[in-house]
């Protein structure tokens, strides 16, 4: 189970113990929300995109747009989102469930300014009713990113 790969990863940072795990469904920004008593912008969603022949997760904030254009000026090529399928098959986790921890090698990471705005955040755990709050130099470390990026609007 994604989950439990995702505590076992947390462990090596001390916190396994901090997942939050809700009977009710956080698969999406709003459920997520009302789940954690939390507003939307606060939880932090991580968008899996094919990057040539693999996969990357960019983490943004809840109520955050991908620009494509944005995307296309850091990346050099157009976003493009992976399908179900290919995002278990690339990230080992279930749409719902994404997130950026416990993650194959040489699937990168990287965490949009969206999120620059809130001292924590609430990203997945891998699965659908799970969570965890982080402050954004724990997300940064814990998830391992490889830089913070600037390509979404609507959240401003």
């Amino acid at each position: 189970m994604s989950i439990e790969k995702v505590k076992e990863y947390l462990k090596q940072f001390n916190k396994d113990k901090d997942v939050l795990e809700m009977e009710q469904s956080t698969a999406t920004v709003q459920l997520a929300a009302i789940a954690l008593g939390t507003e939307e912008a606060r939880i932090a969603k991580s968008l899996s995109f094919y990057d040539g022949d693999g996969a990357m997760i960019v983490v943004v904030a809840g109520d955050a747009k991908v620009d494509n254009k944005k995307f296309k000026s850091e990346f050099n090529f157009k976003p493009k989102m992976l399908s179900p399928e290919d995002t278990v098959s690339f990230t080992g986790h279930e749409v719902g469930g994404v997130c950026p921890f416990a993650l194959p090698d040489n699937v990168k990471v990287y965490l949009d300014d969206s999120m620059r705005r809130f001292p924590t955040m609430f990203p997945a755990c891998g699965s659908s009713n799970s969570a965890i709050e982080l402050n954004l130099d724990e997300l940064e470390r814990i998830s391992k990113s490889c830089k913070w990026i600037d390509v979404c609007k609507d959240w401003e």
